[in-house]
């Protein structure tokens, strides 16, 4: 299963989270008063110096039945983390962080609604693309896809390698000189994860692993890349 999640800091928090955060919900009724849609966090904990919980929003959503379009009532849930790092606080938002297929809440939504209940700022974070550079030269072999963007070549938007030639080849350092790293796929060698880690801080993992092993990467690994 893949596991994408993105990574925000938050600036401004004081005290416990979980005084704030504990109970929060918001219902809407809808005009057949017959059906609520209720966004709340739910399985708030804490576990060590990092708080869990689940953000949960409901939606109404189209079904074809027997060639008749009904609307239904589904649930989104998105697992988020709450994590002190080096005197920093960082939020963790496990969700995709652009729609596609069927999924309508995205990372950036979820942050934004906990920094609004929390009243807080909550900031995109950010990974240079030199430190991009230097994951990739510190260990090419390990690589398995590098895109760029911000690419200075006519009607070009973006480039991108992969494959193993990554390692060997000159154009990286030709597209180095075109364009920046945006993207890179990589595997770990301490933990043996595939994962894709882009410059907002979205980090992808292919490789099986639990979610609680998949946060413990982005503590040890993510978090120190980004920049303060």
């Amino acid at each position: 299963m893949v596991l994408p999640v993105k990574v925000f800091e938050v600036r401004g928090l004081e005290g416990d989270p979980r005084d704030t955060l504990m109970g929060w919900r918001e219902v809407e009724e809808l005009e057949d008063e017959e059906t609520q849609l209720v966004t709340e966090v739910i399985d708030l904990e804490q576990v060590e110096d990092t708080v869990t919980g689940v953000f949960t929003r409901d939606f109404m959503r189209e079904r074809v039945y027997r060639r008749r379009t009904r609307m239904t009532p589904e649930t989104e849930e998105a697992p988020f983390w709450i994590v002190p790092h080096e005197g920093r606080h960082f939020l963790v938002v496990m969700a995709p962080s652009v729609a596609r297929g069927v999924k309508k809440m995205l990372s950036n939504h979820v942050a934004v609604k906990i920094g609004d209940i929390l009243n807080v700022d909550v900031r995109e974070s950010r990974i240079p693309s030199e430190t991009l550079q230097r994951l990739h030269e510190g260990n090419p072999k390990a690589t398995n896809l590098i895109w760029f963007d911000n690419v200075d070549i006519p009607s070009v938007n973006k480039l991108c390698l992969s494959g193993e030639g990554i390692a060997d080849t000159g154009l990286y350092k030709d597209y180095m000189d075109h364009g920046m790293i945006w993207y890179v796929v990589f595997t770990s060698l301490a933990k043996g994860y595939t994962v894709g880690v882009t410059r907002s801080a979205v980090v992808t993992n292919f490789s099986k692993s639990t979610v609680d092993e998949y946060i413990a990467f982005i503590r040890e690994d993510i978090l120190k890349l980004i920049e303060g």
